[in-house]
């Protein structure tokens, strides 16, 4: 709800709407969020469980040519909606990201530096175009750029990266990307994914990222296939031993090194049938999954 109540609060001299998706099977949050009574929001309800399935759906409904994603756990400045457009106008950009900066409900026992690095994303760039694109959440795309009304791959549902997907087609056939980094948001995870266990298996994925892209082209790219692997094997034996002294030694900054470690291990084992689940049905509670299955 807070995502939303940001959504709302946007100055932004064009008119926008707010395009709310429920991706619970059973419209769980349909009664609450149309309880938000404004009338720039839509309220749509998506009951087949998955990221793709539910930011489709969200395209469907929107009726602007330029669209914007909030992430349900970000939260959004009053200024982040005019300097995307902003942005996006200066450099008559296809894409424009901005950045994300972490805020822990819960401070953790430990390792609070690595969870704050870990779901921020401000690699500092310029404004301007750049040559590389980054997650959905927190940016803005022009619709008359995407290959099709519904661009984001259902095949990603469970796993996500439907957006690396559709951004690395989109960069194959020339779209142009910008950073706004006045355009920023705030990052607030659940409680439940500020642990090792979570973000470690987020690293993996994370990990088998650049293979996977490479293997998803359009004409699969296996020099550098086996480049990220070979980059993937000297990383985990270095970060390896890093890790197993600082787990030895209790360091501070151990949760690092296992990081890194478990990334080389992604990139080592980046294949299709190895993908750690994270959205979709994956989340839903096993009676509800079969019931959604049946």
């Amino acid at each position: 709800m807070e995502a939303a109540r940001s959504a709302l609060a946007q100055a932004c001299d064009a008119p926008f709407e707010i395009v709310l998706v429920d991706n619970d099977p059973e419209g769980s949050a349909l009664a609450p969020l149309r309880g938000l009574d404004d009338p720039r929001i839509v309220v749509c309800h998506e009951p087949r469980a998955g990221v793709a399935n539910a930011r489709n759906a969200g395209l469907r409904a929107a009726r602007g040519e330029l669209i914007a994603f909030l992430d349900d756990d970000e939260i959004a400045p009053s200024t982040w909606l005019s300097e995307l457009v902003r942005v996006q106008v200066a450099e008559k950009a296809d894409v424009v990201f901005g950045p994300v900066r972490t805020k822990l409900s819960e401070p953790p026992r430990d390792h609070r530096a690595y969870f704050e690095a870990f779901f921020a994303r401000d690699p500092g760039h310029a404004e301007g175009p750049i040559d590389r694109f980054y997650g959905c959440g927190c940016s803005l795309i022009r619709r008359a750029a995407l290959p099709n009304a519904e661009p984001f791959s259902a095949t990603r549902n469970e796993i996500g990266g439907e957006d690396d997907l559709l951004f690395q087609a989109m960069s194959a056939a020339g779209a142009r990307f910008a950073w706004a980094p006045g355009a920023w948001v705030w990052e607030t995870p659940e409680p439940s994914r500020v642990t090792l266990s979570y973000t470690l298996r987020r690293a993996f994925a994370y990990g088998q990222g650049p293979a996977t892209q490479a293997w998803s082209a359009h004409k699969r790219d296996y020099p550098a296939i086996g480049f990220w692997m070979a980059v993937g094997l000297a990383q985990t034996l270095v970060f390896g031993g890093l890790a197993a002294g600082s787990y030895l030694g209790k360091t501070r900054r151990r949760a690092i090194a296992y990081r890194r470690f478990v990334e080389g291990v992604g990139k080592l084992l980046w294949f299709p049938v190895i993908k750690p689940r994270f959205y979709g049905a994956a989340r839903l509670p096993k009676a509800q999954r079969l019931k959604t299955a049946g």
